[in-house]
């Protein structure tokens, strides 16, 4: 699903913030990232949702190497990659519900369908009473809620989550790792970023861990049918 073979990133001619990463990923695994503030990991995570390209070294996604993926076709390649981002990025202006459509609507997809996957879905995060509330109105643990509904609408097969449980409250962190765990059964390779490391020894699965843009400790490869218990 995602390999890494001796990456490097550097920002024009600055020093390289992320140094001969190796690590590879299987499909259906659940990872967290973590290290310390300026270790690398939203670079990293650029690199996972296709923002950067490496200054050396080699990506393979989905088993395609990227630097023989032609520009036209990354955007197709996106579509198979839902990110839930820190600060939500959502649209003020627009309701829940068409948040959470955009993507549909942007794929082309008929609005029958897009109604139907829609409400499905906001009804799963615990959201159905939302569908037509503006985003300023909900509190944060909400707002992720949306954020998540609206990463994993197009059924990405890869899932990657930018501290998603950084600003809420315990409960609502543990409803929202649950709702990764069930995506991660479903057969979705995610990947959580997060400083939160009584909710990463609670869930207990494997660890990407960044420190000054090394990879510090990896867990290289984790089946779907070896993935551990839910959280109480």
């Amino acid at each position: 699903m995602v390999r890494f073979e001796n990456v490097g990133l550097r920002y024009g001619n600055g020093p390289e913030v992320l140094r001969d990463l190796s690590f590879e990923l299987a499909p259906g695994s659940f990872h967290f990232l973590t290290g310390p503030t300026g270790a690398g990991k939203s670079s990293l995570l650029k690199l996972l949702y296709l923002s950067e390209r490496p200054s050396r070294g080699l990506i393979t996604l989905f088993g395609e190497p990227l630097s023989k993926v032609p520009r036209e076709q990354l955007p197709d390649m996106r579509r198979r990659i839902g990110v839930v981002f820190q600060d939500f990025r959502l649209l003020d202006h627009m309701s829940v519900f068409d948040n959470v459509a955009l993507p549909l609507r942007i794929a082309g997809q008929g609005e029958k369908h897009t109604r139907e996957a829609v409400s499905e879905l906001l009804e799963w995060v615990g959201l159905a009473d939302k569908l037509d509330a503006l985003p300023p109105t909900l509190s944060g643990g909400q707002k992720q809620l949306v954020a998540i509904a609206r990463a994993v609408i197009t059924s990405p097969q890869l899932i990657i989550a930018d501290e998603p449980t950084g600003n809420i409250d315990r409960d609502m962190s543990m409803k929202i790792m649950r709702l990764f765990i069930e995506l991660n059964k479903q057969g979705t390779t995610c990947i959580v970023a997060t400083h939160d490391w009584p909710l990463i020894d609670k869930i207990k699965r494997p660890m990407l861990e960044l420190f000054e843009g090394k990879l510090a400790e990896a867990s290289w490869w984790l089946k779907p049918d070896e993935t551990l218990e839910d959280p109480a």
